[in-house]
């Protein structure tokens, strides 16, 4: 277990390899790394003498029914073997057709045809990365009608078929429970605990009628108070604090991780959620 880590961004570089501040691992975004070449390789390599890290990706394309992409499989690999990360993950969706991106994290529909289809292509992947990967659930603001199954379900099923990890993202689990009107503590309750690689915790844009997931935000406090029963649920993860827009100063986000540290440790000394008695089940 990694700890408390930040997403490592551009504005950020400077201020990290100059203070060496007291975080336990970065997670980078893949893509922005594949180039053997540049600053960012340059920069990676830098971090890397200091830190673990876990690479993040947006091209596994997971979803689609088209094949993995070999090709980026393969810079995939490379990058691995050169930074040596903690995990790789991904989202559990799809991103675009016939070689064009859509630039987005578009939602799949959660029945079993679609398990069987991700299923085959997580397990492709995993044999040609020769690792297990892991796959973070995404946030979500509409539901097909052909899903009869729950996220938790397809989810649960999909570590069972495959062996994958998963990546938790608490405030993904907020803004679709919010959108679709489900409880989100029961969404978190209903995954499996011992599937669970990792956390996220990011900001969203509140629209009264729905919830954008922006990472532009400091952390709610109701996605706070999710995490702290989410770490309940799932136990001591490590925990990756995102921000894409609007990015603070380093130190600020600092702030907001030891939140997250402190709010675990809470948690991991509570009792732990017990079934009602029968008395109270009859009542």
């Amino acid at each position: 277990m990694l700890g408390f880590g930040i997403g490592l961004r551009s504005p950020h570089y400077d201020y990290v390899l100059d203070n060496l501040p007291a975080v336990d691992w970065f997670e980078l975004i893949t893509e922005n790394y594949l180039a053997p070449g540049g600053r960012p390789r340059a920069i990676l390599r830098q971090v890397r003498e200091h830190y673990p890290v876990v690479l993040h990706g947006l091209s596994f394309n997971i979803g689609s029914a088209e094949a993995p992409d070999a090709d980026y499989l393969q810079q995939l690999k490379q990058l691995i073997n050169e930074c040596q990360p903690a995990w790789v993950s991904d989202h559990l969706c799809w991103t675009g057709l016939h070689g064009r991106t859509s630039h987005d994290l578009l939602p799949i529909a959660y029945n079993k045809q679609t398990l069987a289809q991700v299923s085959s292509k997580v397990s492709q992947i995993q044999d040609t990365l020769q690792q297990t990967i892991v796959l973070e659930n995404p946030s979500v603001y509409l539901q097909f009608k052909s899903s009869d199954m729950s996220e938790a379900d397809f989810i649960n099923a999909l570590v069972e078929n495959t062996g994958c990890r998963i990546l938790l993202d608490v405030n993904n689990i907020y803004v679709s429970s919010f959108n679709l009107g489900l409880d989100p503590l029961a969404q978190i309750r209903a995954i499996r605990p011992d599937c669970v690689q990792q956390f996220h915790l990011a900001g969203h844009t509140h629209n009264v009628s729905h919830i954008i997931d922006t990472h532009d935000q400091a952390v709610s406090d109701e996605v706070w108070t999710l995490y702290s029963q989410a770490c309940e649920h799932v136990g001591a993860v490590a925990t990756l604090l995102e921000r894409d827009d609007h990015i603070p100063a380093f130190t600020d986000l600092m702030q907001e991780l030891d939140q997250a540290r402190r709010l675990q440790q809470a948690a991991l000394v509570r009792p732990t959620h017990q079934p009602e008695s029968a008395q109270q089940q009859r009542a």
